[in-house]
């Protein structure tokens, strides 16, 4: 027979969950504002995600480990279907349409967390020695990053494929890596990095960088920045912010979404968005570095590691920092897709957490719920 369990509230990471509802409602507020047929769209998404969260939370991912294997590969499948089937939109091949649904689906999205638990499933059966992993683990490990990396680049979508590179590097740095191993890596960064810009990138990337090296900005960084300068400390009025209302502020609800919050809250709402992001991080840090468990430490500082570079590129592209990607800001930009990864990963890392110390059938043989 089922039965709940109360003891799972005493593991349950709640922090987690209490630092990302305002993200999500201070989100909806301002694509309500700026798009409000959009803000239903938001909220379904919002909705699906948390149905799929409580489906992935209650799965038995230890018992069922064994199956992440063909969780990552079934995503290179996928991700081969792209390279001969892909559909194309404004010269990229990155999606694939589904027969009968009239809809289409992206699978680098999906590798995310299927790279993240394939990282924690290599670790946990090979922990790292003493010092850190020497060439041949390495090597062996990076392998499963390159592989969806180089597919993912091909396609071609540079942005997700460097941020699944920086988030699965920074997971074997985090946990342990040869020191002489690191430095040959920054090495061969700085040796690299001239010839991929000249041989590796297409034009419109190298267009992409240039903008953003160059004197006088492009159009949509100057009229983002243009709404950032005008919030003042404590931001404008709806009537009163007129780079959004009046459409001069290109993808309010996404990619440009920092520049919207500070057009309407100031800097003082901006900083308490930066504050929420950096508690956010700071407690998955925490939560990685004081566990001894491999699915947990690399779980917990893969999803820290994704948010602070989500977070970091797309506020450093709003205000000129960095080139204009399709970063979205974590949680917060309109779209289902980086919505739903974000809540899969937390179902996981909840899962993981919470579950440590606790099978889904207890020794008398009845089988628990959660």
């Amino acid at each position: 027979m089922w039965r709940f369990d109360k003891s799972i509230l005493s593991q349950f990471d709640f922090l987690s969950i209490i630092l990302i509802i305002p993200l999500v409602m201070i989100s909806h507020w301002l694509i309500g504002e700026a798009v409000p047929a959009l803000a239903s769209k938001q909220l379904a998404y919002v909705g699906v995600a948390s149905l799929v969260f409580i489906g992935v939370f209650i799965l038995p991912i230890r018992r069922m480990s064994w199956l992440i294997p063909f969780i990552y590969w079934g995503n290179i499948l996928l991700l081969l279907a792209v390279e001969f089937f892909g559909h194309s939109r404004l010269g990229a091949q990155r999606w694939i349409e589904i027969p009968l649904l009239h809809t289409t689906i992206q699978p680098s999205e999906f590798v995310k967390p299927a790279l993240i638990l394939m990282l924690a499933y290599l670790i946990n059966k090979n922990p790292p020695p003493v010092g850190g992993y020497r060439l041949k683990d390495f090597f062996k490990i990076s392998l499963y990053i390159l592989i969806p990396f180089i597919l993912i680049a091909k396609e071609p979508d540079l942005g997700t494929a460097m941020v699944l590179l920086l988030i699965g590097y920074s997971v074997l740095f985090f946990i342990g890596i040869y020191w002489k191993i690191v430095a040959s890596i920054l090495a061969l960064i700085l040796l690299v990095s001239p010839l991929a810009y000249k041989y590796a990138l297409h034009d419109y990337q190298k267009e992409r960088i240039t903008d953003f090296l160059g004197a006088k900005p492009s159009y949509h960084v100057q009229q983002s920045i243009i709404a950032i300068g005008s919030g003042g400390w404590s931001g404008k009025s709806k009537e009163d912010a007129t780079q959004t209302q009046m459409k001069f502020l290109p993808i309010a609800t996404s990619d440009f979404i920092f520049a919207f919050v500070v057009e309407r809250t100031g800097f003082l709402g901006a900083l308490g968005i930066i504050l929420i992001y950096i508690m956010l991080i700071l407690h998955l840090l925490s939560l990685a570095i004081f566990n001894t468990d491999y699915y947990i430490r690399v779980v917990t500082v893969a999803i820290s590691f994704m948010i602070f570079i989500y977070m970091g590129v797309n506020i450093s592209m709003t205000i000129g920092y960095a080139p204009v990607v399709g970063v979205p800001l974590p949680m917060f930009s309109y779209g289902g897709s980086s919505f739903l990864n974000f809540m899969i990963l937390f179902a996981i890392m909840q899962n993981l957490i919470t579950f440590r110390y606790k099978d889904l059938y207890d020794k008398g043989g009845t089988k628990s719920f959660l």
